[in-house]
C-alpha cells in the first residue's frame, strides 16, 4: 500500500529530491514550502513521476498553526499519516559576533522550532493511530559545530536534544511510533546560492560534497526502517568520531583558516547588489531551482558508507570475505617464505 508522507522544505534541495524519490514509489504526498514557483514545480514533477496524489501547502514552518492546518488537511484527504519528514532550514554564514539577534532568532524559528512544530503536528495524528514514522533531517553539525555557522549548528544541536527526550517518551507511551534522525554530510543544494552570508566570497559546502539524491536515499530508508539514527557518508562518521576521541584537537584543527574558514567559500567574490537570501523571504517564489546546487561537477552521486549502513548483512559478509581472503593470502605468503629459507645441516652449518 502507498504511504501518506508529509515533507517540509520540499520545493528545493534535499526536500525536493526526497519528494521525487517517494513519488517514484507511488506515495501520497503533502509538500510544505514557502516559495510558490518551487512548490508548484515540485508538485508537478512528483505527479509526473507517479505519486498517487500530491497536495501542496505554501507554509512557513515557523508558524505552528499553519503547520497544524496542513497536517490536518492531508489526513482529511487520505485518512492516515504514515511519515512526516522535517527538512526545512535556513542559515547565516558569518562569525558569531556578526550575526544579529534577529538572525539567530529566525534560524532557530525555522530550523529548530519548525522541526518541533512539524513533529507535534505529526504526533497529534500518529498517537491516536498508534503508529507512524517521523524523520528529522539533521547534520554532522548536530554533534560538531564549525566556524561561521554557529546559528545553524546550534539549531541542529537543539533538534538532537529534542529528539533524545522525545524518543524516550515515545518508547514508553507509543512504542510503534518511530523517530529517526538522518545526519548528513555536505550536500550540493541550492541553499549555497541563497543562504544569507556576511562573507566576501560565494559560500560552498565543505568538501567532499554529495548529491541530494544520496541524502534522499537515506531519508527514505529511514522512513521505511525507522532506525534511531542514520549517519550518511564517511565525512559524517569521521567528524563524529573525531569529536568523541579528540574534541579539543578538533577545535584547533577547525580554527586553522584554510580548514575551517576558507573551505566554506569559493574563489568567487559575491556581487552584493544581486545576492538575494531566503532567510526572511523565499528564494524560489518566482523561479524554480530544483534539487541541485551549482556544484554538480564536484558532487558524488553515491556513498559507499551509506550503502554499508543500509545493507549491513551484505557489508558484513563482504568484510568477512575480505578478511578471510587476506588471511589466506598471508598464510600462503608465510608458507612460501618457509620453503625458501635454507635449512641447517647436521654439523650445524648452513646447507648451500
Amino acid at each position: 500500500m502507498s504511504q501518506t508522507v508529509m515533507i517540509t522544505g520540499a520545493s528545493a534541495g534535499i526536500g525536493r529530491a526526497t519528494a521525487e524519490r517517494f513519488a517514484r514509489q507511488g506515495a501520497r504526498l503533502g509538500l510544505i514550502a514557502r516559495g510558490s514557483a518551487g512548490l508548484a514545480a515540485a508538485g508537478a514533477r512528483c505527479r509526473e513521476l507517479g505519486a498517487e496524489a500530491v497536495a501542496t501547502y505554501q507554509v512557513d514552518v515557523a508558524d505552528p498553526t499553519a503547520v497544524d492546518q496542513a497536517g490536518d488537511d492531508l489526513v482529511r484527504r487520505h485518512g492516515v499519516l504514515d511519515v512526516w519528514i522535517n527538512n526545512a532550514m535556513v542559515s547565516v554564514f558569518a562569525p558569531t559576533w556578526e550575526i544579529s539577534a534577529d538572525e539567530f532568532r529566525r534560524v532557530t524559528e525555522v530550523n529548530y522550532l519548525g522541526t518541533v512544530h512539524g513533529t507535534l503536528a505529526a504526533l497529534r495524528h500518529m498517537r491516536s493511530a498508534g503508529i507512524g514514522t517521523i524523520v528529522q533531517v539533521g547534520s554532522a553539525l548536530a554533534y560538531r559545530g564549525i566556524p561561521l555557522q554557529s546559528a545553524y549548528c546550534a539549531s541542529k544541536h537543539a533538534i538532537q536534544g529534542f529528539n533524545d527526550s522525545l524518543r524516550a517518551e515515545l518508547l514508553q507511551a507509543s512504542p510503534k511510533i518511530k523517530l529517526s534522525m538522518v545526519q548528513l554530510p555536505a550536500v550540493n543544494t541550492p541553499q549555497f546560492s541563497w543562504v544569507r552570508t556576511h562573507l566576501p566570497r560565494h559560500p560552498q559546502p565543505v568538501p567532499p560534497i554529495f548529491q541530494p539524491e544520496v541524502a534522499a536515499r537515506a531519508i527514505c530508508w529511514a522512513a521505511q526502517k525507522g532506525p534511531r539514527e542514520v549517519n550518511v557518508g564517511g565525512p559524517t562518521l569521521r567528524a563524529r568520531l573525531a569529536d568523541i576521541l579528540a574534541p579539543g584537537l578538533l577545535d584547533r584543527y577547525l580554527s586553522v583558516r584554510a580548514v575551517g574558514f576558507e573551505s566554506q567559500q569559493t574563489a568567487e567574490v559575491i556581487d552584493r547588489s544581486s545576492w538575494r537570501d531566503n532567510v526572511d523571504t523565499p528564494a524560489d517564489e518566482e523561479v524554480d531551482h530544483g534539487a541541485h546546487g551549482v556544484f554538480d561537477h564536484r558532487a558524488h552521486p553515491r556513498s559507499l558508507a551509506l550503502w554499508a549502513v543500509t545493507h549491513k548483512q551484505a557489508a558484513t559478509a563482504m568484510l568477512l570475505a575480505g578478511l578471510g581472503a587476506a588471511r589466506a593470502l598471508a598464510a600462503a605468503g608465510s608458507d612460501r617464505l618457509r620453503l625458501s629459507v635454507p635449512t641447517a645441516g647436521r654439523g650445524g652449518s648452513v646447507a648451500g
